[in-house]
């Protein structure tokens, strides 16, 4: 059995749309940089209520040996989650 671990990208802001599954962390992290990145404020990355520092780093630690895990791209108008889950095949 192989595990592939895959990133999804939602926009929460207004109706939680589903905007597409990456099996590239830096992919994901740089399409949610995007998305969130639509208010006045500067991004904020939230992962169990903890502030992190939004950088590509800061995200891989974050998901390192874990899955399930979803983080928050936050501004002052928009908010952008990714979650990471595991797939067996």
């Amino acid at each position: 059995m192989t595990k592939i671990y895959i990133y999804c990208l939602f926009d929460t802001t207004k109706s939680k749309a589903f905007r597409g599954v990456y099996s590239s962390i830096q992919a994901v992290h740089r399409d949610a940089l995007k998305l969130a990145n639509r208010g006045d404020s500067r991004v904020h990355m939230f992962c169990e209520s903890q502030e992190i520092e939004p950088s590509l780093s800061s995200l891989r630690n974050t998901f390192k040996g874990r899955h399930d895990v979803t983080v928050t791209y936050r501004t002052n108008r928009s908010m952008v989650t990714v979650l990471k889950t595991k797939i067996k095949e």
